[in-house]
């Protein structure tokens, strides 16, 4: 068995012999990847249900769907990504070719988590393919079954020169850290990015963080609350509320709580019958040391339990629960909860909202659910948070042309779609001169004099062809 090591050194051989850098071979891994997935659904649905308990229908729309549309768009639109940009030029270099081209960065490492471990592991795959790298793929070792099922698969499919799986736990990622890669792409709690940038610091190697935070969903102002009820719930207890983009707490005025909280009653028995614990729609806990988190958390909550409360440690179930009279310092309000236990918070006014929300750590998603475009609006340009949509949660991080990445403690970089390739590329100044206007060239040479300096300066503005192709 190779060392980790080994394994680096040999997807930096096979980055050095060039065979990733051929459109048709990036092309290929792509189609290959989607056969994979394809081929192999109904093993990954499987998997997923181990490790999750996820609903078919939500493991076919987060996990499997959502990878195959961008494999799709890769596909589609690598041939103009990888155009090189023209820029637009001086005087002084008004016969020179001058363009931004896109080159790969070479070996780069993509470790995943545990919450979609298909997802959130292979979308950052598809940008590196697509961007001409090899990769060190990391699936996350708590999601136990899809790990294995990754590390089976991906050797059948993708070229083993150019893309291996690495498994293990804490242990063997943090050796995996003292090699050099080109990029880190990290999906994951604040805590283990802080080590992922201690370790990449040794290399000056650049870091994609991709981590969450507690999203919010401020619920201000006219709007139709049945509807906002299910969103609000569909978003939150999706994947048992284990989604990073998932909102973590509500902040409404009191009228707006008493009107949300009856239509919440009723949405989640419509979603998950009175007993949510039989319903074939609801995920699991992902392990019995996240579920005894999210119980601690509960439990030193001092807020009012009005909705669910339930569990069961052997089944790893927490039903869908909303809790009232939450402080700003509450326990629930200490850490991103990431479970299906929805706080809510009442301000009195819009102006509180948004003070509330920016005393926090920026989050990786902001929700307002308002039919007041003055709202809205108002809170858009008020707040700062990596993803914004209004009247709905989740469902903006489903478009590829749209960046997805958080900002402060959520996170730095992006992907999906282009932006995404870029993330993966070196974008590298180029200007391809010849022999011509040697005498032009002279006002830069010594003997300097001040004629020279002014000709100089004015060839070499802004203002003498910046429109120049």
């Amino acid at each position: 068995m190779e060392t980790q090591s080994q394994v680096v050194a040999r997807l930096r051989s096979a980055f050095g012999s060039g065979v990733t850098i051929p459109v048709a071979f990036r092309l290929n891994q792509l189609s290959e990847l989607m056969s994979m997935i394809t081929d192999n659904e109904e093993q990954i649905l499987v998997a997923l249900h181990k490790d999750l308990g996820k609903p078919k229908f939500e493991a076919i729309m987060s996990e499997v769907d959502i990878v195959v549309n961008e494999l799709h768009h890769a596909i589609a639109n690598l041939s103009s990504w990888i155009q090189p940009d023209y820029v637009s030029k001086n005087l002084a270099t008004k016969l020179d070719d001058c363009f931004v081209r896109r080159e790969a960065l070479g070996v780069v490492l993509i470790i995943g988590p545990w919450n979609y471990p298909l997802h959130l592991l292979l979308l950052p795959l598809v940008s590196a393919i697509a961007a001409g790298n090899c990769a060190a793929i990391k699936p996350s070792e708590v999601s136990a079954h899809t790990d294995q099922l990754m590390a089976e698969l991906i050797p059948k499919y993708l070229s083993q020169d150019c893309y291996t799986v690495v498994r293990g736990g804490a242990e063997e990622t943090t050796t995996l850290l003292l090699n050099r890669f080109d990029h880190i792409f990290y999906t994951g709690s604040q805590t283990v990015a802080r080590i992922i940038l201690q370790a990449a610091a040794v290399h000056l190697t650049p870091v994609t963080l991709e981590l969450g935070g507690k999203c919010p969903c401020f619920i201000y102002g006219r709007v139709n609350i049945a509807a906002a009820a299910r969103r609000l719930a569909w978003s939150k207890f999706f994947n048992a509320g284990q989604s990073c983009v998932a909102p973590d707490y509500v902040l409404c005025s009191p009228a707006t709580r008493d009107a949300l909280l009856p239509e919440l009653r009723q949405t989640l028995e419509e979603f998950y019958s009175r007993d949510p614990q039989t319903s074939p729609d609801l995920s699991r806990i992902v392990s019995a040391r996240h579920w005894t988190r999210l119980m601690a958390l509960l439990k030193r909550s001092a807020g009012e339990v009005v909705l669910g409360g339930e569990s069961d440690q052997q089944d790893k179930y927490i039903a869908p629960t909303v809790l009232v009279g939450v402080a700003e310092d509450d326990a629930l309000m200490a850490e991103e909860i990431f479970g299906p236990i929805l706080p809510i918070i009442t301000v009195e006014s819009l102006e509180d909202g948004i003070a509330f929300i920016n005393r926090q750590e920026k989050p990786l998603a902001l929700y307002v659910f308002s039919d007041e475009a003055a709202v809205v609006n108002t809170v858009l340009e008020k707040t700062s948070s990596g993803g914004f949509c209004s009247n709905d949660g989740i469902i903006h991080m489903c478009l590829p042309t749209l960046p997805f990445g958080g900002v402060g403690a959520s996170g730095f970089g992006s992907y999906h779609g282009r932006w995404g390739f870029e993330t993966f590329s070196h974008r590298r100044a180029v200007m391809l001169r010849g022999w011509t206007l040697e005498r032009l060239n002279g006002l830069r040479y010594p003997p300097y004099r001040e004629d020279k300096l002014s000709w100089l300066r004015w060839t070499m503005s802004a203002k003498s062809s910046c429109s120049i192709m």
